[in-house]
């Protein structure tokens, strides 16, 4: 929790904060990222070589400001990614990455930083990776050199492999060069690429292509880079696109073999589709009210379109009622799918989500036609799952429902999963997927979500295989990744890999077996030193790419495996094969750390690189538009540590419970706690400050019951408003509400975002954080309680830093020691508590009677909360606070104070 808020105050107020040995650094996405800073080269180099992508991205960055300044490097990788190393000098001291275990690399950076040397980190999230960020502080005249390399596989889709770069230099860059080599041995079909930086762009990119080989060259000028003719702000902002085929001989197997290790390509394409049997479960709940459903529609009406003759399906709407379009499949003629469509044309979403039901149905339809032999022995059963939130109905447990479809499902029988916006727990879709032969997508909730879920069904409409083997002989191949296969379909790929063990053969055969409307056999051989002689002889080839393909395919699936494990014994010892692999091959992993290291005339300075835990959901690509920012799950951060320390750490103002305030007192260096004994439904100002616009309010919910003759309070609710920029978050216990005119977007708990609407940006992991033009921030936990608990309630905790820039008029429950009082205390003696010391305190010319005791901080340990020592003060603050506790008390979540 906490680390996620101190990227936000490091960053807006311009310092460097000291928190256990690390700074945490701002949020951006622009690639390089400072104030007077001129960037001297930005350079992406990508060599693909037989579908295997080893890109690297390269800086030179030189602090031309007159004082020294903190400099960032933020690259976007691809989603399937793996970082294998950084590298990055600083006047002449060179500090180079290299994977290790996590539990390794943690001691060598507990070691560094007994010594008090530089300490940073790398962190993932699960397996979904995208954006790379890194810092350093340097000074004037520093010139800084950054160097990320991160490794891919290309996956084939729809006829094509696609390789995508983001380009965001964040500057005008004298020298800025794109170069894409691809090699591919057996011939490239086509080459293209595209960008989105801008029509003026479009015509720069240039392609040589010969049979094996293709280089692509982008290389804007200065002048070429400028958003018009005098500007400078550079239109080099957005993605650049590589796409591309290989040829592929009839039999369409393609086997290849380099540095000790072996690669099998099998995508056919001369062969007719087979039919389906579809089963569509559609999410029809509340929340699917207004553009997800319309877009659904759409999207359906296409499908329903692309169906042919010998298909059968059926379609089921669930929100808390789950309802069958038709109870069995039909055929998929015309005027049954005509029929379709005014069935879900007519649909009104509401109520709630009972997925479990859902999806048990559809399996019931399935076994029921083919016991009745309606459907081919050789057709594709599927069932399509489309939804957009957590079940809340029937069955709510995600494992329980993973388990009850686990337990009907056929063999034959493939379920996929679509995620529609960020509010769906896609873990738990991803899962369910995976464990039942199919996969999972995420669909942005936006305009061209119903493109979205038409390319994805076009991805899977067309079967032409089903039960594939490829299978090599035993005693020249081991440690081979997975060799069977459920389903094929048209314009996919199938890939195979493994290690040659040692041996007298000159060759290495492959079989490969499959059922169509005909089975299949299919034999490819290949030599085993070929392709070794050839790479040596390319310059831009990828040597290692077979040795590399076979770690990533077998990494991913010990990741999906892992995901899978039904026991703690199992998932550990996936952990200890992904890990012994990672270090191998250099990949950096939710269960692998990076060092970084590097010397200056004999002196070692260590950065480090971690992990946090898993996130439970996965990430996707964010939407731009003119005034409303949307990103999901930024899946990777690099935080370097400040090369400089603060004689002081940040700290917090805190509210938890009943509601505990706990205000820090910087100069006194000590902590007042109070707590605000008030009613249920009151609305309590913790700051007001007319200077900058802000107001943040928190309105109390009560306890179910009465303990000790007392309705405990909590707040349920907390406001931030800025009056400035029209501008209000509202966070519950239930939901989140940004709300900016028109401009409004809610999202629950379960979600993972970044929004950013005028100038007010809204980060939401594990809790919420709210900043307000980069100069106040406020973070929001929030705590769940058993909901058949006889007394509490589910309530919020608020976390606001004393380094929040307020202007003199800020007043409030928190925000009146902004100016911090004057504090005198004296008489420390035992209490009537043996384990609370009480004293005289002389604040503000009145004289308390307080107490040393503890309260909780949960920034740390959401769960058990971490103990802070503070001074209490009795009768709701009294004397510590300016008048009455009920002076504070507001009419409206955006109300300000008018006095006190």
């Amino acid at each position: 929790f906490f680390s996620l808020f101190c990227v936000y105050v490091c960053n807006f107020y311009n310092v460097n904060s000291l928190i256990y040995g690390m700074c945490f650094v701002c949020v951006c996405m622009q690639a390089i990222q400072g104030n007077d800073i001129t960037v001297k080269s930005y350079k992406v180099e990508s060599r693909i070589t037989s579908r295997f992508a080893h890109t690297t991205v390269k800086s030179s960055v030189v602090n031309s400001g007159a004082n020294a300044q903190s400099i960032g490097f933020n690259v976007q990788i691809p989603k399937r990614a793996f970082i294998n190393n950084f590298t990055m000098n600083v006047n002449g001291i060179t500090f180079v990455g290299s994977v290790k275990e996590k539990t390794v690399a943690r001691n060598l950076y507990a070691q560094a930083r007994a010594r008090g040397k530089a300490a940073g980190i790398v962190r993932t999230n699960s397996q979904a990776m995208e954006t790379f960020r890194t810092e350093v502080h340097v000074p004037p005249g520093s010139k800084v050199e950054f160097e990320l390399h991160y490794q891919e596989m290309m996956q084939r889709k729809l006829g094509v492999y696609q390789h995508t770069l983001h380009l965001q230099p964040g500057r005008l860059v004298p020298l800025l060069q794109v170069d894409v080599y691809i090699f591919e041995p057996k011939g490239i079909k086509f080459v293209t690429a595209s960008n989105t930086l801008g029509e003026h762009l479009s015509e720069l990119t240039k392609i040589t292509h010969t049979k094996e080989k293709a280089h692509i060259v982008f290389k804007p000028t200065l002048q070429q880079q400028r958003k018009c003719e005098n500007c400078t702000e550079s239109s080099v902002d957005g993605e650049f696109t590589v796409n591309y085929d290989v040829e592929r001989e009839s039999n369409a197997g393609e086997l290849q073999v380099s540095d000790g290790h072996f690669v099998q390509f099998f995508a056919p394409s001369d062969l007719s589709p087979l039919s389906k049997n579809i089963v569509f479960v559609i999410d029809v709940s509340g929340s699917m009210w207004g553009l997800k459903m319309k877009q659904t529609v759409e999207a359906m009406k296409a499908i329903l379109d692309d169906l042919s003759m010998d298909d059968y399906f059926s379609i089921i709407d669930f929100n808390h009622n789950v309802r069958c379009w038709n109870e069995d499949l039909v055929q998929a003629s015309s005027i049954q799918a005509n029929e379709a469509k005014k069935y879900i044309q007519s649909i009104k979403p509401n109520g709630g989500t009972n997925i479990n039901e859902a999806l048990l149905r559809a399996v019931q339809m399935l076994v029921r036609a083919s016991n009745q032999g309606l459907t081919d022995p050789r057709s594709v059963s599927m069932i399509i799952l489309v939804s957009d939130g957590d079940p809340t109905v029937g069955e709510i447990k995600l494992n329980t429902i993973q388990k009850n479809v686990k337990r009907v499902m056929r063999e034959e029988f493939s379920l996929y999963s679509l995620g529609i916006g960020f509010d769906v727990d896609f873990d738990f879709l991803e899962r369910i997927a995976m464990d039942n032969r199919g996969i999972a997508q995420r669909i942005n909730a936006n305009h061209d979500a119903a493109e979205q879920l038409k390319t994805f069904y076009s991805q899977v409409s067309s079967p032409l295989l089903r039960t594939i083997s490829i299978h090599f002989p035993e005693n020249a191949v081991n440690n081979v990744t997975q060799n069977r296969f459920d389903k094929f379909f048209h314009g996919s790929e199938l890939i195979v890999a493994g290690k040659l063990q040692p041996s007298d053969f000159t060759t290495l055969q492959s079989i490969t077996t499959a059922s169509a409307n005909m089975d299949l056999n299919i034999q490819t051989e290949a030599d085993i030193h070929g392709l070794d002689s050839v790479l040596s002889t390319h310059q831009h080839s990828f040597t290692g790419f077979a040795r590399q393909m076979w770690a990533y395919i077998t990494v991913n699936q010990l990741l999906a495996e892992r995901s899978l494990a039904s026991t703690a014994n199992k998932k550990r010892r996936i952990t200890q094969r992904i890990m012994a692999l990672a270090v191998e091959h250099q990949f950096v992993t939710p269960f692998t750390a990076m060092l970084v290291e590097g010397h200056d005339q004999g002196r070692a300075e260590r950065l480090i690189a971690d992990s946090p835990r898993d996130s439970r959901h996965g990430c996707c690509s964010g939407t731009k538009s003119k005034q409303f920012i949307l990103k999901y799950n930024i899946s990777i951060v690099f935080f370097m540590l400040c090369l400089f320390y603060l004689p002081h750490p940040f700290e917090f103002n805190v509210v938890e419970n009943d509601p505990h305030f706990i205000i820090h007192l910087p100069k006194s260096n000590m902590d007042i706690c109070f707590n605000i004994d008030s009613k249920p439904g009151h609305i309590l100002n913790l700051i007001s400050d007319p200077g900058t616009g802000v107001t943040i309010n928190g309105q109390l919910v009560g306890s179910k019951k009465m303990k000790n003759n007392k309705i405990d309070t909590y707040f349920g609710t907390i406001s931030i408003y800025s009056k400035t920029h029209g501008v209000q978050a509202v966070v519950g216990t239930n939901r989140i509400d940004l709300m900016e005119g028109r401009n409004n977007h809610s999202f629950s708990w379960g979600a993972t975002a970044e929004l950013v609407l005028n100038r007010v940006t809204i980060v939401k992991e594990a809790h919420v954080t709210v900043t307000v033009d980069g100069k106040i921030s406020v973070m929001v936990l929030l705590h769940r309680v058993w909901k058949k608990h006889p007394i509490q309630v589910d309530f919020l905790g608020i976390y606001m830093s004393n380094a929040n820039k307020y202007s003199t008029q800020v007043h409030g429950l928190i925000g009146q020691f902004a100016k911090e009082p004057e504090v005198k205390l004296y008489g420390v003696h035992e209490g009537a508590d043996p384990k609370k010391k009480e004293a005289t305190m002389e604040v503000k010319g009145n004289k308390l009677a307080v107490t040393r005791g503890w309260q909780k901080d949960y920034r740390r340990d959401k769960k058990r909360g971490s103990d802070v020592y503070c001074w209490f003060i009795h009768n709701s603050g009294k004397g510590f606070i300016d008048g009455s506790y009920t002076s504070y008390i507001l009419p409206q979540l955006d109300s300000f104070l008018t006095s006190i």
